[in-house]
């Protein structure tokens, strides 16, 4: 038998550390032979105990390599020129990308043959690898990410009483049967990349922010983080029939859930963009990226029909009781505006899906009009004998820009008066 190193032979004089690398580079190419007791010159040296070489290179790859490698190894001892080798043949893997598990799924640990060496792959080649192998969906590809903690998803699968062991985790879909993290297992992990931006506006445009954060980990803590964002900037406002005042927030609570879970759950994660939260005067919206799913349109949609992108995640946030079966969100939000006149709307592009929200008590206050504001910055005035400003903008849920504009208004009509300048500015009702 010729010893020449090439793209499927690796000559090694004994056993080292290194053949790790070896192995996992011919899994995840084409396949090829490790010799054992042959110099790089081709020289055979042989082994003192071939039995045992084999043995150990065994164990290094049962132990040191993931996935599970050992069955397509086959180990054989051969005599040339009165010296004892042992050639293991390294078939191509069914389940590439393998690698040292020392090291993680990321080029230091993953390996690809070229030419006469072993090198490390690149990130493209890694993802490629894992997409050819695992499939199209990105919730059930391995993670490139594999140093994962889940404090936040424990805290509250524990909260309701469920089990968040290793075994329900594979069951779950967070890890493979073999314990390596999905990319499921990445999205309700702590080192979640994906975020979500959510920015409070002044006015109607995105001229001026007034509020902003970023939330990131675990997309359970996401969850709890950006309703709890949403809820400090949902106010309530005050409407009378006759003498009963009646309070409703500006954006029903319902509707923010939903449309909030929708965003998480459906988004499409192979694309690396935060989802958008934006509240403005008169709505908030919800943009998630990714469009609908193929072949479904927006008509489909709003009839009901549901085809989940992420269906392992919906899975998880259904066991939480934070979503239903059968895609009952949409019409969720639609029957919380069932009694007001302006609608929540749904957009989609091909790399978008957006709901917008109207504020409830914006559409109310166009209904009122001018003349019932009125009505309600005088009874506030005579209420507390003078008020400012931000009096006005809280009674009425409106903004500052808007508020003013009111006052002004009233003091052309000789309703109110104003005294006072700056921050020290305060209306009252003009005396007759």
């Amino acid at each position: 038998m010729i010893f020449c190193e090439s793209e499927t032979m690796e000559l090694k004089s004994a056993v080292t550390d290194s053949i790790k690398k070896e192995i996992v580079a011919f899994a995840n190419s084409a396949g090829g032979t490790l010799c054992i007791g042959v110099a790089d010159d081709g020289t055979p040296v042989g082994l003192d105990d071939p039995d045992g070489a084999a043995l150990t290179v065994s164990n290094m790859a049962r132990d040191a390599i993931k996935p599970d490698v050992t069955m397509f190894l086959h180990y054989e001892t051969i005599e040339e020129a009165g010296k004892r080798i042992v050639a293991i043949q390294v078939q191509r893997g069914s389940q590439r990308p393998y690698y040292i598990a020392s090291k993680g799924l990321r080029p230091e640990g993953v390996f690809v043959r070229q030419g006469y060496s072993s090198v490390p792959a690149s990130e493209t080649a890694i993802r490629s690898m894992i997409k050819e192998t695992d499939g199209e969906r990105f919730e059930e590809m391995r993670s490139l990410e594999q140093e994962l903690t889940f404090e936040a998803a424990k805290t509250e699968f524990d909260a309701r009483g469920i089990a968040f062991e290793t075994a329900h985790m594979k069951t779950l879909g967070l890890m493979t049967t073999d314990g390596i993290y999905t990319n499921l297992g990445l999205l309700l992990s702590d080192q979640c990349v994906h975020t979500v931006k959510a920015a409070v506006f002044s006015g109607v445009t995105q001229n001026e922010f007034m509020d902003r954060d970023e939330f990131g980990g675990s997309l359970l803590r996401q969850a709890n983080e950006v309703y709890a964002f949403i809820d400090r900037h949902n106010r309530r406002a005050a409407t009378f029939e006759g003498l009963l005042r009646i309070d409703r927030r500006d954006y029903p609570e319902t509707a923010v859930r939903e449309a909030l879970l929708n965003m998480l759950v459906h988004r499409e994660y192979a694309i690396r963009a935060s989802s958008l939260v934006s509240i403005y005067e008169d709505r908030i919206e919800f943009t998630s990226v990714g469009g609908l799913v193929g072949g479904v349109t927006l008509d489909d949609v709003m009839l009901g029909l549901s085809v989940c992108r992420n269906a392992k995640l919906a899975n998880v946030f259904y066991r939480l009781a934070l979503i239903e079966a059968y895609g009952t969100g949409l019409a969720k939000i639609m029957n919380a505006y069932a009694d007001s006149p302006k609608k929540p709307k749904i957009e989609a592009t091909d790399n978008g899906f957006k709901i917008v929200l109207p504020n409830m008590n914006s559409a109310a206050q166009d209904q009122r009009g001018d003349e019932t504001q009125e009505q309600i910055v005088l009874e506030l005035i005579r209420k507390k004998g003078e008020a400012a400003r931000r009096d006005v903008e809280e009674a009425l849920s409106i903004s500052q820009t808007a508020s003013g504009r009111l006052l002004k208004d009233m003091i052309e009509r000789g309703q109110i008066v104003r005294q006072g300048s700056g921050k020290g500015t305060r209306y009252r009702i003009k005396a007759k």
